[in-house]
């Protein structure tokens, strides 16, 4: 037995005349309406005018393709003992896997995922963009047919935009961490780590605590023009609904591009703190609260001497880059 979605709490929603840069602050989850429904991707009334569309802005640059057996059901996951994969990968054109989409003897799921729009769509974005998000660089196409993809969070924002298709989006807050039974760090299907919950069949033996993430979760359901606004570090389940499945998102962090990812401090803090002895482990913690989750003022040095301890610029995390590359080289 499935999720049952009718049960969760549903998404917010807003007009689009509403959808402002202000919005773009949120820390909830919500839905614009018909946001992109101008553009000439959503237009096209067929799949095979959505095809051909993109087609005409390909430029035969290869995609990387993850290919799913009949049995998976669309769920792009780890084989049963999370030793290996339940797909294959394949690097391919777009060409190919759309014919393959369109033929599909062997209903085999196929999936495009996070391939970026100006690397193989050049032009698309003069003719199918969000004007709020002109200046965001990292836009995204997702392109297959029926799909799962396991819950998962971002580091940035994301804007994800429905242009052919319908999705599913199960959105779960940061701390229903503990609840959501996450896979390995560093073996993941698509390079973020991943809940070890099948939605289609929950086991709340295995899993119980999942109950309490459902219990906070949200949902939206998505037709093509409706875009969701995703929070950093949301997690957040996929399911690609329709036999034929096109979203575009937008990504971008609130931060200068010096900035060094979070994840590269949660490794590094593996390596040197997490196998401390729990007295040492608690020092950290308190010396972690001092410098970065509450930053104490550090008025008794003179403002020239404070080096890393000043607000970071693009100087400052080229030392720390250095200083970090000299220790972990030793």
């Amino acid at each position: 037995m499935s999720v049952d979605y009718a049960s969760l709490k549903q998404v917010s929603e807003i007009d689009k005349s509403d959808f402002t840069k202000e919005k773009l602050n949120s820390t909830q989850p919500f839905i614009v309406r018909g946001l992109i429904t101008d553009w000439p991707l959503v237009k096209a009334e067929t799949i095979e005018a959505q095809q051909a569309y993109l087609l005409q802005k390909y430029n035969q640059k290869l995609v990387h393709a993850l290919i799913a057996p009949e049995q998976e059901q669309g769920r792009y996951f780890y084989n049963s003992e999370i030793t290996d994969f339940n797909f294959s990968r394949e690097n391919t054109s777009l060409e190919s896997i759309i014919e393959r989409i369109r033929l599909n003897p062997d209903n085999n799921a196929y999936y495009v995922g996070s391939t970026a729009v100006e690397h193989i769509l050049p032009g698309f974005r003069s003719e199918n963009d969000v004007e709020l998000l002109k200046s965001v660089s990292l836009v995204s196409l997702w392109l297959g047919n029926a799909s799962r993809i396991a819950a998962h969070y971002d580091i940035p924002d994301n804007l994800a935009c429905v242009a052919a298709g319908k999705r599913r989006f199960t959105l779960f807050p940061p701390e229903q961490l503990d609840n959501l039974y996450i896979g390995p760090l560093d073996f993941t299907p698509a390079g973020q780590s991943a809940s070890l919950v099948d939605f289609q069949h929950p086991d709340f033996q295995s899993f119980p605590k999942f109950k309490q993430a459902l219990a906070a979760a949200q949902v939206a359901e998505l037709a093509a023009g409706d875009a969701l606004f995703i929070p950093s570090m949301w997690w957040h389940h996929v399911e690609a609904l329709s036999k034929f499945n096109i979203l575009v998102n937008y990504w971008w962090r609130p931060v200068d591009i010096f900035m060094a990812a979070p994840t590269d401090a949660l490794y590094h803090a593996m390596l040197s703190i997490r196998d401390l002895p729990e007295n040492q482990r608690k020092i950290w913690q308190e010396m972690f609260d001092h410098y970065i989750f509450n930053p104490k003022p550090q008025e008794h040095i003179p403002p020239a001497s404070r080096g890393v301890l000043n607000p970071i610029d693009d100087v400052t995390a080229r030392k720390l880059r250095a200083m970090l590359l000299n220790k972990l080289n030793r």
